[in-house]
Order: structure tokens, then sequence, then C-alpha cells
């Protein structure tokens, strides 16, 4: 799906070869200031390569318009950006920004309770907790239905018990849905638990790295 070559940013990020298969759970595990978000923003057509090629479905990357490419590679960052407004127009904000219909409520209120999020609708998305917050985003991102996901720290905000729920039905969703996700975690759990292959980032720089 994603294949990386003779990429270099600044000196951040060096890539001989790097291939993110179609389907996997794919995890970036290192150190802080080893380029993981890096590479999540260039898939993501948020940072541009000084040098070398990023090709998505044997095209290159910087050939898709940012704004269609973005409905089908979606990114979840470190901080949950919440919208003015209620719960529900957080969760579905992502579908009018993608073009697609509206979900009925009873489709969000169980996406909650599947998030381990006990909330209301119509209560003030500014008024949640971090970990809520990151719950929203998470939704917000799996109603979208886009092809491939990129998780930068998505579980950070959250206690051991509740990560381990919200990632277990992220990645069945994934798994029943055969979608693609690059996942950046500081959890060496998260990582061995859900991930298809983790690339190590001191072993990925000026290496070739098949994923």
């Amino acid at each position: 799906m994603f294949t990386i070559h003779n990429l270099q940013y600044k000196d951040i990020v060096s890539i001989e070869q790097l291939e993110i298969k179609e389907g996997k759970i794919t995890c970036l595990f290192g150190e802080s200031g080893s380029g993981k978000s890096t590479i999540l923003k260039m898939l993501n057509n948020m940072l541009t390569p000084d040098h070398g090629e990023i090709m998505y479905y044997n095209k290159n990357l910087l050939d898709y318009s940012p704004i269609e490419l973005r409905k089908e590679v979606v990114m979840l960052g470190q901080e949950p950006i919440m919208f003015e407004g209620d719960i529900r127009s957080n969760l579905t904000i992502g579908l009018t920004f993608s073009g697609k219909d509206i979900v009925e409520d009873m489709v969000l209120e169980e996406l909650l309770k599947k998030l381990q999020l006990h909330k209301g609708l119509d209560e003030d998305a500014n008024q949640l907790s971090g970990g809520e917050k990151q719950r929203i985003a998470f939704g917000r991102v799996i109603l979208m239905n886009a092809n491939v996901y990129l998780l930068d720290e998505p579980t950070s905000a959250l206690d051991e018990d509740t990560e381990q729920l919200v990632m277990q039905y992220f990645t069945n969703y994934l798994k029943e849905e055969k979608k693609t996700a690059v996942l950046v975690t500081h959890s060496k759990d998260v990582a061995k638990k859900y991930a298809d292959r983790i690339v190590y980032m001191h072993e990925l720089n000026d290496k070739k790295v098949t994923s």
C-alpha cells in the first residue's frame, strides 16, 4: 500500500526503503525524537520529504490532492481536537468533512458504549476530560470508515484498563473491515499485543524494512 524509497527529512528521518502492507497493523516504535510522528505526518501529506518519495497504491503521494487523500488516510494526532458544540457534532464532523451521510443517534450511542464513554450526545465536548476527548476523537475517525488510520499515541490519556478495552475494540474493527493502520505508541504492551508488525526506529533508518 505504502512504499517509501530513499526518504530524507532534515536530520530526523533517513529511510532507504519501507513497505507498509495493506490490511495490516504496523507499529512504529522508538525513543522520543526518533521520527515516528514525522513519518505519520508525511504519510498524511502534512509534511513533505526533503528527498525521496512515498508511494501510495503505486502513485506518488504528492500527486494526490491533500483533501482527497485525507478522506482515505485519516490521522489521529497526540492531542485530540475538539470543536465547539456537543459530543454528537464532534463525532460526526469527520463525516461532514468527507462528504458522507450523518448516522443516526443510536449508532453514535452504541459507538460511545464500545469506547467505554458513558456520556450523552448533547453534552458539551469541551467539558470532557483528556481521556474522554481522546475517545471522542477515536470515534470520529472510526465513523469516517477510512482506508488507512494513522494513530499517534492514541491511548496516551487513558488508564490501562480503558486502553485495553478501546484498543481491543478498535483492532477488532480493523481486522473485520480489512483496514490498514500505522500506529505510534509509547506502550510496549500495546505494540506487542495489537500490531501485526513492529518497526523499531533504531533499525529502520538507512535500512530496508518490509512491514
